[in-house]
């Protein structure tokens, strides 16, 4: 009775976890909205980068937080380089060449990459209600995709990278896992920042330049990504990773378009139209599907035993 209520308010904080992050990725699409047409891709990724490092260091001071241990940092640099590092310049830059429908269904291939990666490489398995959640989920997003696509001003390349960077976050997603049996959540997640913005240091000059003619709000906006998308997103993000699997973690990003869609409307007052809100609809209850526990097989007890 004790190990079972443990487990179900460690899911329930997990969940809890889950919830803040998806409710921050999806706010992040409207800042990036905001930032992308004066900063350019690698830019903007080193600023949102630089911002949370200083954020999430200054928390590692105060808590007097050691670094992770050796056998951390193989998971923490790869996940570091794919998904802090090359997903956020990839999709920066490729939604300069797409528009954000099309992005949105490309993007949406990760959570699929993580569970098959996960089934793989972490032993984790291919759980059939996950896997049909999934599938549920993955029509809702490409659903509200095209409800959202503006048609025929897709290029090639923007695809492609759209492409690298959900093979990217999804790789990123399963090496974090093992990283988390030696490091917890807030170290895995800042040193893995560390490594991203060194990864996109490249783009300082860049960055330098278009600041002072860039506006305010798209600096603030830059700000915000860093802030609250990336230092507080990625650490509820590697907490609830930390208490479940990586294939269930990718099915919950699946309620980012519904919430996407729930954000613009309230604070941009763009009305949805009612093929977005079914897709939204499709997308949350793939994501409830997921969740589920297949019902155990019922056994059958043979005579005489």
């Amino acid at each position: 009775m004790d190990q079972t209520a443990g487990e179900s308010r460690t899911d329930q904080r997990a969940l809890s976890a889950a919830g803040v992050t998806v409710v921050m990725w999806a706010s992040a699409f409207v800042s990036i909205r905001a930032s992308a047409e004066h900063f350019g891709p690698g830019a903007l990724a080193l600023g949102r980068l630089l911002t949370a490092s200083v954020a999430l260091g200054v928390v590692l001071l105060v808590k007097r937080v050691p670094p992770p241990p050796r056998q951390a940092w193989p998971g923490i640099l790869a996940s570091g380089v794919l998904w802090f590092g090359l997903y956020m310049v990839a999709l920066n830059w490729g939604e300069q060449g797409v528009d954000a429908g099309t992005a949105a269904m490309v993007v949406n291939i990760g959570p699929i990459v993580i569970a098959l990666l996960s089934g793989w490489l972490l032993k984790e398995g291919f759980p059939p209600m996950l896997l049909a959640g999934m599938a549920v989920s993955f029509a809702g997003a490409a659903v509200v995709g095209m409800s959202t696509s503006k048609g025929g001003g897709s290029s090639l390349t923007g695809v492609l990278l759209c492409l690298v960077a959900a093979l990217a976050y999804g790789a990123g997603v399963v090496s974090q896992k093992p990283a988390l049996r030696h490091a917890n959540p807030l170290q895995v997640t800042t040193y893995g920042c560390f490594v991203g913005t060194a990864c996109t240091l490249p783009f300082a000059g860049q960055l330098i330049e278009q600041i002072p003619d860039a506006p305010l709000g798209a600096t603030l906006n830059m700000v915000y990504l860093g802030l609250f998308p990336t230092a507080l997103a990625f650490t509820t993000w590697t907490y609830a990773l930390s208490r479940t699997t990586a294939g269930k973690m990718g099915a919950t990003t699946y309620a980012v378009p519904a919430v996407v869609v729930l954000i613009a409307w309230i604070l941009l007052d763009e009305v949805p139209g009612w093929m977005t809100l079914v897709g939204g609809a499709i997308c949350l209850a793939g994501v409830a599907v997921s969740r589920k526990r297949a019902r155990p097989a019922p056994q059958v007890v043979e005579a005489g035993k």
